[in-house]
């Protein structure tokens, strides 16, 4: 696979699983709000896209050693990764109720970086549960300090 459109995959999947759940996870927590919950993944999808699929353009031009086509390609398939995989989010909230919707994504999200960690994994020759477990307890303290944190934004600025 080119290397340009792994990078965009990788980046675009490993941000959007992570930015997204972090998000769900501390709106629900301040919130309850269904509104704000899927606010917050229509914007993500479309502002955090864009932002990093521009930090993938400035950080490939920064190494000088990709042509203009292959840093294009690369924040082309960051943008279409991360605006996709947070978009899926949105689904579970069509079926469920807000706190099932969100225990689902949380579920999915998982899913999704331990089988980008398992694939990285064995690219590089590596053993995968190493890098899965990695991967998923970063994921896992990202959402465990957005729930405290919405908790705490919520309690302090409710009416």
């Amino acid at each position: 696979m080119n290397l340009s459109v792994l990078s965009g995959i990788s980046f675009g999947l490993a941000s959007g699983v992570i930015t997204t759940l972090g998000l769900m996870v501390g709106l629900h927590a301040g919130t309850h709000s269904l509104a704000a919950v899927a606010g917050g993944i229509v914007t993500i999808a479309i502002a955090d896209a864009l932002s990093d699929a521009l930090g993938m353009h400035v950080a490939q031009e920064s190494q000088n050693r990709f042509t203009a086509r292959e840093v294009w390609l690369a924040t082309g398939v960051t943008f279409a990764t991360k605006f996709l995989v947070a978009l899926t989010f949105l689904i579970p909230i069509f079926f469920f109720s807000l706190d099932t919707a969100v225990t689902v994504s949380v579920a999915w999200g998982l899913i999704l970086l331990a089988v980008l960690s398992e694939r990285l994994a064995r690219r590089q020759g590596v053993a995968p549960i190493g890098v899965i477990f990695e991967h998923v307890l970063v994921a896992v303290a990202v959402i465990a300090t957005t729930h405290y944190v919405g908790h705490a934004v919520g309690a302090l600025f409710s009416e």
